[in-house]
């Protein structure tokens, strides 16, 4: 019976960590710091995180001529609004050297309407985040230490990603 308890035990806890159906996340077993996350906003001034006071922020790193961008935005639109995820702000980072207009043509095109879009038009952040290719999810927790990173798009409207996520929320 002991033994019983134990392997339920060890099984809840290994599931609370792991992401069933999703292979392109890295959950680090130490969350990673960064100094100086700074990006732009729509009028081109200097943003940093402590701007959002919000407990869990996900950076999405994107451009409009990415593909799999195009099809994860959506999801990630609705992700931003999800009830289950009441404290959650999502930061759609572009890092192609695009302007407001055409990324608001590119949001209306794919009815993307809770987003507001940032820049990293000199791709300094993408490099302080040692990024591979986009898109890329950064995952930072309230102390906005980096505790996963999705690489590659998946559908933010996974019920199993969203109940994971809502542990860190």
């Amino acid at each position: 019976m002991r033994f019983l308890i134990l392997f339920i035990f060890l099984i809840s806890n290994l599931s609370a960590n792991e992401i069933p159906n999703l292979k392109n996340i890295v959950i680090h077993k130490e969350p990673k710091t960064f100094d100086n996350i700074i990006f732009l906003d729509k009028t081109d001034q200097k943003t940093t995180l402590n701007d959002f006071n919000e407990n869990l922020i996900v950076l999405n790193f994107w451009a409009t001529w990415c593909e799999p961008c195009k099809e994860e935005l959506p999801s990630l639109d609705r992700l931003q609004v999800n009830p289950k995820l009441n404290n959650l702000k999502v930061l759609p980072i572009n890092i192609a050297q695009e302007n407001q207009e055409v990324v608001d043509t590119f949001f209306k095109n794919l009815n993307v309407k809770n987003l507001i879009s940032y820049f990293d038009p000199t791709t300094s952040l993408a490099k302080e985040f040692s990024l591979r290719g986009i898109p890329t999810s950064i995952l930072l927790n309230k102390e906005r230490k980096e505790f996963a990173r999705i690489i590659g798009s998946i559908n933010f409207d996974d019920e199993k990603f969203i109940s994971w996520l809502s542990n860190y929320n």
